[in-house]
């Protein structure tokens, strides 16, 4: 029996059962793929475990001169890759490059420049009435990550945290999405290529229920990017072991079109936001905010933009791709049923493009209102509601008044006004006269807040998040005993001392009370 991945759902994993893969570009089927069951995923963890001793005792330079090498193997076949991942998802080769290949060698330059500071052992302050000890705070791994990947953006999403978590000196077993199993074999390829220590990454091929079979399995913890609803999942499997686990979910991400925003580049940039990928990304511009002053100005220039967006496959020069999975066509189809019954009007597109595949036609749709599904939920695909507001006030409040907090953008000439605006709004990340972007920048932290995610990857806070801290504390005076040991016998109002300097902030309290403390004996014969 297969699993045909155009199908809406899954049904529940069976050791004979394989994944179909079909073309999102002709609806062929392009492979075809065994479902890893509960006994292959506990032999994968097990393999990792056995791997993470020895990469673990690696120093973090050896660890990123074997993951260095991913460079050579990028150079050698990165067209290749990008050809089969746009095989996979159907999305443009240039997207494929861009989004899915290039974050890996910047990625690796910045764990080169920040990650032994970022990992290595720290001095903290110690208070005074600890000295004359030092403090100090390291980090190490957590053993076996279990990383589960969606299908949108599936080799930079699967790669990314495993870098991360490899250069920390854990080992992986990743779970691709069953969507697009071409880039779980190619993450496999990758790092066999590179002549990693068996067991270091295994990959795992299959449904839901493999997923499930990875939460369940020895791991230390769950690396999760995909929907909410399987996010809670993920989250009550970990609790239950209890392990630790990172939520990159979903957005309903906000543009907001201030009066004085650079009209031209506005309008290309909401272009570009709303429709790379299909507006299959998680940071997709899924709700454009424009104040009233210029509204009609930018839906006119906005209208023409997608209008002229070329749909096509990855081998026609095309702009805008194919849906990547057939089940997502259905939500961009009720929600535009939906908003166009509740008096939304769509400008542009709206309907499946006539051929062959998973064709949506990027589309504009105007006056929507916030108790549409279309602004509520996330739609995830070429959509773009376009929402019109008094002024950035208003936009500030109704981005802020949403479920989801991941990204958003604002777009104006006053540079400090942007940042300012950016600073009031509640999600994770923020763009002043740019969108996406910050996603790809390796050294800002990524992550969302409310039903949006928990934890962060990219940036210090990722390298961190696969690892546990540990706090050292080191004695250097060697003395018989401490002023605050036994015996507590006469050594009150010394402490009264200290704790009120403490409080007063009178270093001199502090240090006699110490002294009065530390120079109370215990007489013979006492008790």
């Amino acid at each position: 029996m297969s699993v045909d991945t155009a199908a809406e759902s899954t049904p529940p994993m069976s050791a004979a059962q394989t994944i179909c893969k079909r073309s999102p570009v002709s609806g062929e089927v392009i492979g075809e793929f065994p479902i890893s069951d509960e006994a292959a995923v506990a032999a994968a963890v097990a393999r990792a475990r056995a791997a993470f001793p020895a990469w673990s005792a690696l120093s973090l330079e050896a660890r990123m001169e074997r993951l260095d090498r991913l460079r050579h193997v990028l150079v050698e076949r990165g067209e290749e890759f990008a050809a089969r991942l746009s095989e996979d998802t159907g999305k443009p080769r240039i997207e494929s490059l861009s989004t899915e290949l290039l974050l890996v060698p910047t990625l690796l330059d910045y764990h080169r420049k920040v990650a032994a500071k970022v990992l290595g052992r720290r001095k903290v302050w110690t208070p005074i009435y600890l000295a004359p000890k030092a403090s100090y705070v390291e980090h190490f791994p957590r053993g076996v990550i279990g990383v589960i990947s969606p299908w949108n953006f599936p080799f930079q999403l699967a790669i990314a945290p495993i870098l991360q978590a490899l250069t920390a000196g854990n080992t992986c077993v990743l779970k691709p999405s069953e969507v697009t199993p071409i880039a779980g074999e190619l993450i496999r390829e990758v790092f066999a290529a590179i002549d990693l220590p068996a067991g270091v990454v295994e990959v795992v091929q299959g449904d839901g229920g493999t997923g499930a079979a990875l939460c369940r399995a020895d791991v230390d913890m769950i690396f999760f990017t995909g929907s909410v609803a399987t996010g809670r999942k993920v989250m009550a499997a970990c609790a239950a072991r209890p392990i630790p686990c990172e939520l990159e979910l979903g957005g309903k991400d906000a543009m907001i079109i201030c009066e004085d925003a650079p009209l031209e580049r506005a309008v290309r940039g909401a272009a570009w936001g709303g429709f790379t990928n299909a507006g299959q990304a998680c940071i997709s511009v899924e709700r454009l905010f424009v104040v009233d002053a210029i509204y009609d100005r930018f839906v006119a220039l906005f209208e023409r933009e997608v209008g002229a967006l070329r749909v096509g496959g990855p081998d026609e020069d095309a702009d805008v791709g194919p849906m990547i999975f057939k089940g997502q066509l259905a939500t961009v189809e009720r929600h535009l049923r939906e908003a166009v019954a509740d008096g939304a009007k769509i400008l542009v597109g709206g309907e499946r493009v006539e051929r062959a595949g998973q064709f949506f036609a990027p589309t504009v749709i105007v006056d929507v209102r916030p108790e549409m599904s279309i602004y509520r939920e996330e739609t995830f695909g070429p959509v773009v509601p376009i929402i019109r507001v008094k002024d950035e006030e208003e936009a500030i409040r109704l981005a802020n008044s949403h479920e989801y907090g991941l990204n958003a953008s604002v777009w104006t000439r006053d540079l400090d006004r942007g940042v300012a605006i950016a600073s009031r709004l509640e999600c994770g990340q923020v763009s002043v006269n740019d969108v996406l972007s910050s996603a790809g920048h390796p050294g800002l932290p990524f992550g969302g807040v409310k039903s949006s995610g928990i934890g962060r990857y990219h940036g210090e806070e990722g390298l961190r998040a696969f690892t546990h801290v540990r706090a050292i504390l080191v004695d250097r005076a060697l003395t018989k005993a401490e002023p605050y040991w036994y015996p507590y016998g006469g050594k009150y109002r010394g402490a009264v001392e200290l704790v009120m300097g403490l409080m007063r902030k009178k270093p001199l309290k502090i240090v006699r009370g110490f002294v009065k403390m530390a120079r109370i004996k215990r007489e013979p014969g006492e008790g």
